[in-house]
């Protein structure tokens, strides 16, 4: 199958450049056409990449003297798999490998989740070059599977695969243990204290169950590096032969294979626990991958076919039944029903459903049965599109970060050289051979890279996966960090802080008619109008009424508001203005008027037979909780700003309503971006809030962009965290979520470098045995993955 190839081209200077840049390719075989635009510097390329590739057009484009490059367009990420790592520097030697190769304009390695994201130019490398560079550091990687349960199967045999080793490690070991304890009590247990039994007994430990440390060491010195397999490998080895080297001399009362079999027995053991505790760090994906429908009915030719949900396309009728979860995204067509949408909401409440609204795979139907036809099916449906996001915040990285992958890249060396620094000095000053050796494998073994690179990790992963249960989806671990640092929130009035749709607020009675007659006869004369208060008077009116018969005459006047007859009655409906001209008394008016334009209403006069009736006033109202969510932002030390295109006095009154002080008013959709630079300039971290379109601009411009979840597409792509929920409550919550794994993010941190900065050098002067500085090591990582998953008793109440 041809491809097309769009190329930047530098170094043109006239036609006859880009003739002759068309002229080499046209001749090169594999290519269809070519086509060189000297006035956008660009070239357009039909080709067969199965007889010749875009690395080839290039180095040909540049043998004529130019520079020629694919479109940012063209990048590609993948995302990989990889197996092998053992400890932080494992992440950090992937990462600097893959940044320094040609093309590669991004890598991300994560230890917590075993997967690497790679941004890259398909021009200069492809995947197989990628995966081949980190086969060559002794690590493998595949592509990500596309089955949700792949990873979590991996995950699974990871564990069980560990669990025997333990196991057969613990039955091994146990005996040498043992006898070491009797021999401090001063009990004889020749069989258990015997050399040789010990050697027995320690050699499967040390070189079958301890084989993944030696091959892993191996990979790693081999390709230049060295990791946490390296210190284990040398510090057990180091105890291992130095017990022989004593049998060998006669000394068996100075023997430590104990000491080898019991570090290799802890550290499988902390990594059983590890890997227990990161699968629980992903229980959240687990969860909405469990989420998904398995089939779907959908009716062709009037028939009813159940089939796999894999197997639905667009356009599809689906038929669903009272209790049935929704298969796919799609438009209800037939029938109406209540639907449980709490899985993406959070709400408990179900939403009815009518022909014309859009259904949500992975929803259930809690009542009627409908027929629906699908719009978004497979990745594309929105439970695919969350399960993504938060695969791809779990998988980032947070800035923080970045201080331990630096340590971590030098950790290992410097573990190393301090080791051996420990040897000669202790043998220097008189400890002796086997002081001398037992501190060096204490310094080896106690040293721990894994706590550096799962400090950060982890806790991203538990944070945005609690956010995700609770319908706020954080896009990345540096947003997390980002929303920790907000000062300073802006938040669109319409659709964010208001409701989005005008609402009658208030019907006052000014003649001889009652309030319900008012409404009634207004219904009747806007039922046919399009204008959005005309609307809201017409919904409010069936509402209260139910049906309502259509009026004569009706005559729409811009800017004024309507005329209509019905019942032998003359109505006219609209601002003052109209009445005026229709030489209405307004007297009974004027105090109610200047009252609702001070609240933000829009208030609408309604006279029969010229003479006034009543006011109808209407407004876009103020969400349900908007005002306690701004307190409780407020109280965090946030100062909140409404942004709004309405006028001061508008602005100012739903302002008053929900206690914001500072308002923007009158802003053009194009000036909101500007407007959050401004702030910014005055160097506040901002966070902007919004649900349009039109608010997407200054979303992007902010620190973090918020997209309320009921809004429009646009908005939720631009947005860094979207609220799959319109409660404002939500905001705070998600900024105590960021704040509070912020917290955990630098607990780990700070743990991960006092137990570095503490154990080596304890472990260096001789106060620690190396069985002791194994199971501290063991612990710390463990310790690490735990306060993460303390984060999971995150309380989201608003």
């Amino acid at each position: 199958m041809n491809q097309t190839a769009e190329l930047e081209i530098n170094g043109m200077s006239c036609a006859a450049c880009a003739a002759r840049i068309e002229k080499r390719l046209s001749t090169l075989d594999g290519i269809n056409s070519a086509s060189v635009n000297l006035l956008t510097n660009k070239a357009s390329v039909d080709y067969d990449p199965s007889q010749i590739d875009l690395k080839i057009l290039i180095d040909n484009i540049e043998k004529l003297g130019f520079s020629a490059q694919a479109e940012p367009a063209l990048q590609k990420t993948t995302k990989l798999d990889i197996t092998g790592m053992s400890c932080a520097a494992c992440a950090a030697r992937i990462e600097k490998k893959l940044q320094s190769m040609e093309g590669i304009s991004r890598a991300a390695v994560n230890l917590a989740t075993n997967k690497a994201v790679v941004d890259y130019d398909p021009v200069l490398i492809n995947n197989d070059n990628i995966t081949a560079a980190i086969a060559a550091l002794g690590y493998s990687a595949r592509m990500e599977s596309l089955e949700p349960t792949g990873p979590m199967d991996v995950e699974t045999n990871e564990t069980h695969h560990l669990r025997s080793l333990l196991t057969a490690s613990i039955i091994l070991s146990s005996p040498l243990i043992l006898g070491m304890f009797l021999m401090l009590l001063g009990i004889e247990a020749r069989f258990l204290h015997n050399s040789y039994v010990q050697l027995i007994l320690v050699t499967p430990v040390q070189f079958i169950i301890g084989y993944r440390f030696y091959k892993n060491a191996f990979l790693a010195l081999r390709s230049g590096g060295s990791n946490m397999d390296v210190l284990v490998a040398m510090g057990t080895t180091a105890a291992y032969l130095f017990s022989i080297y004593n049998m060998i001399i006669g000394d068996h009362n100075n023997l430590y294979f104990e000491t080898s079999a019991f570090i290799v027995t802890l550290i499988m053991a902390g990594k059983y626990m590890e890997a227990v505790a990161k699968s629980k760090t992903t229980e959240s994906i687990r969860a909405l991958s469990g989420l998904q429908a398995k089939t779907a009915r959908i009716i062709k030719d009037e028939i009813e076919l159940d089939i796999p949900v894999e197997e639905v396309q667009i356009g599809d009728i689906v038929l669903i039944r009272p209790g049935e979860k929704i298969p796919v995204d799609g438009e209800l067509i037939e029938g109406k029903s209540l639907v449980d949408e709490s899985m993406l909401t959070g709400e408990s409440l179900p939403v009815e459903k009518n022909p014309g609204d859009s259904v949500v795979g992975s929803t259930i139907n809690k009542s009627g049965s409908f027929k629906f036809k699908t719009t978004r099916v497979g990745k594309d449906t929105v439970l695919a599109q969350i399960i993504k996001m938060v695969e791809d915040a779990q998988g980032s990285k947070a800035p923080i970060q970045k201080i331990a992958d630096r340590v971590s890249g030098v950790f290992v060396p410097g573990i190393i050289g301090i080791a051996f620094l420990t040897f000669f000095l202790q043998y220097w000053l008189g400890g002796g051979l086997t002081t001398a050796v037992t501190a060096a494998v204490a310094v080896l073994v106690i040293a721990c890279p894994c706590a550096l690179g799962l400090a950060t990790p982890t806790a991203i992963m538990v944070g945005t996966g609690i956010g995700a249960e609770n319908g706020i989806f954080i896009k990345g671990g540096e947003y997390l960090e980002i929303a920790y640092q907000i000062g300073t929130l802006v938040l669109d009035k319409t659709g964010t802080i208001t409701i989005g749709k005008p609402q009658v607020t208030d019907i006052i009675g000014l003649g001889d008619i009652s309030r319900e007659e008012i409404i009634r006869i207004a219904g009747i004369a806007e039922k046919h109008s399009e204008h959005p208060l005309g609307e809201a008077i017409y919904n409010r009116a069936k509402e209260e009424v139910g049906e309502l018969p259509d009026a004569l005459n009706f005559e729409a006047l811009p800017g004024l508001g309507l005329t209509a007859d019905w019942n032998e009655k003359h109505i006219l409906l609209g601002n003052s203005r109209l009445m005026e001209q229709q030489s209405v008394d307004l007297s009974a008016s004027t105090p109610f008027l200047d009252t609702l334009a001070e609240e933000g209403k829009t208030s609408m006069l309604l006279a029969i037979n010229y003479r006034l009736q009543g006011i109808i006033a209407v407004a876009d109202t103020v969400r349900d909780n908007a005002a306690a969510a701004i307190k409780e932002i407020k109280n965090m030390g946030i100062e909140v700003y409404m942004l709004t295109g309405d006028n001061q006095r508008t602005a100012r009154a739903i302002a008053r309503q929900v206690a914001i002080q500072q308002v923007i008013a009158e802003v053009l959709p194009a000036d909101k971006a500007d407007k959050i630079l401004d702030l910014k300039k005055q160097g506040k971290t901002v966070a902007m809030v919004g649900d349009g379109i039109n608010d997407a601009p200054a979303l992007a411009v902010a620190d973090i962009g918020i997209a309320v979840g009921t809004g429009t597409d646009v908005a939720m792509e631009t947005a860094q965290i979207t609220l799959m929920k319109s409660d404002l409550r939500s905001i705070p919550v998600a900024i105590r979520l960021s704040r509070t794994t912020m917290k955990h993010i630098k607990q780990n941190l700070f743990w991960a470098f006092f137990y570095n900065i503490i154990g080596v050098p304890f472990a260096a002067l001789g106060f620690l045995s190396p069985i002791i500085a194994a199971g501290a090591m063991s612990l710390s990582s463990v310790s690490v993955v735990s306060n993460s998953l303390r984060l999971r008793r995150f309380k989201a109440t608003c």
